[in-house]
């Protein structure tokens, strides 16, 4: 098995998917359940969802090759998920910051980074014996159990904070 590899297929299908994905809810005719799984808006959290959803598709993949060979495989990757989110949300918000506005070319860039971020920690986790133990499976499931719930309700029923606030409407969710 090279761990590698997938990670270098996963990095590029993600990107890609999650690429689609910022356009998925509108080609849907605004179906419900493709905006729970894509961007519905341009909030920073509608963004996220481009990088969550295709690193859960390609990881039930990745299992099914590899990852139920590996006891700390499902909690390496919602690990890595969060990992991706959190390095989008600090790379946006502190550039943001900095220049006073938002850019296409850099939040695409932010999002690249994200992906990386999340393959490479999955990458070196996975090639170590971080997470390892009894219970590290369950609490791995709960994570992305618990990410899918996050996407699904935050799409109609967003808290009225900035990671949810698109500001181009200045509205939140649907």
């Amino acid at each position: 098995m090279n761990i590698k590899k997938y990670h270098i297929i996963g990095f590029i299908f993600t990107v890609i998917l999650g690429s689609l994905l910022h356009f998925t809810y509108e080609f849907s005719n605004k179906n419900i359940i493709v905006g729970y799984f894509s961007a519905v808006n341009e909030s920073t959290w509608e963004h996220l969802k481009l990088l969550i959803t295709p690193v859960i598709i390609f990881s039930i993949f990745e299992y099914f090759i590899y990852g139920k060979n590996l006891e700390n495989f499902i909690l390496t990757k919602a690990i890595s998920i969060l990992i991706g989110m959190f390095v989008i949300i600090a790379s946006f918000y502190t550039y943001t910051g900095i220049l006073g506005d938002n850019y296409l070319i850099l939040d695409i860039g932010t999002f690249i980074l994200g992906v990386f971020a999340s393959y490479y920690f999955s990458y070196k986790a996975l090639k170590s014996d971080l997470f390892y133990g009894e219970k590290s499976n369950y609490i791995g499931i709960f994570i992305i159990l618990l990410l899918i719930f996050s996407m699904i309700y935050f799409t109609t029923n967003p808290p009225k904070i900035n990671l949810f606030l698109d500001p181009i409407t200045n509205t939140y969710g649907i």
